[in-house]
């Protein structure tokens, strides 16, 4: 066989490898957010809802997905979350579709800074008038090592480069030679 009759039999074997594997794959979920692995319920003021969450038990500066479901869907209610941190300090945000299931309120790719007992706060406005309701979290602390450590290594690559290249510069960089300098 030549080179090129080779050449033919490993693009052709190849592609049957690519083919077959996207072949195989798994289908696309029918729920966008079916990997909700936990949930919690509240009741607001007269509406049940239901909180999951992508990711349990929740750690400090992890990325999750919350979502927001009322008994009744989110048709014709309006609300509010206000994600209460340990130390006190509020931040409030409008209850707005999550972005793959727009059939729920929620959000998407959050995560929340520190450890300790977090405090969501709802209110949502509906045909059954204005309601409130908390829900309690614990954080866990932050996986892995501290963020300080994690930084110092993933930067420490980037700096090697830098001297590396200041010192090939200084090493290499214009200068005066005195034999061809002009008198």
């Amino acid at each position: 066989m030549t080179v090129h009759g080779r050449l033919r039999v490993m693009v052709v074997m190849l592609c049957a490898a690519a083919a077959l594997s996207i072949g195989v794959a798994p289908a696309a979920a029918s729920d966008p957010l079916d990997y909700v692995v936990h949930t919690e319920h509240v009741q607001v003021g007269p509406y049940p809802v239901t909180v999951g969450f992508t990711v349990w038990p929740l750690r400090a500066m992890q990325s999750l997905d919350f979502t927001f479901e009322p008994d009744g869907g989110i048709a014709g209610k309006s609300g509010t979350i206000t994600a209460i941190a340990p130390d006190g300090r509020e931040e409030p945000d409008r209850l707005s579709r999550h972005p793959r299931n727009r059939e729920v309120w929620g959000l998407d790719v959050e995560s929340l800074n520190s450890s300790g007992t977090w405090t969501l706060r709802f209110t949502i406005d509906g045909p059954r008038g204005e309601g409130t309701g908390d829900l309690t979290v614990d954080v866990l602390k932050q996986p892995g090592p501290p963020l300080a450590l994690s930084w110092l290594v993933g930067l420490t690559p980037l700096a090697l480069t830098l001297v590396f290249f200041a010192v090939v510069w200084i090493r290499t960089g214009p200068r005066r030679n005195i034999d061809t300098s002009p008198i």
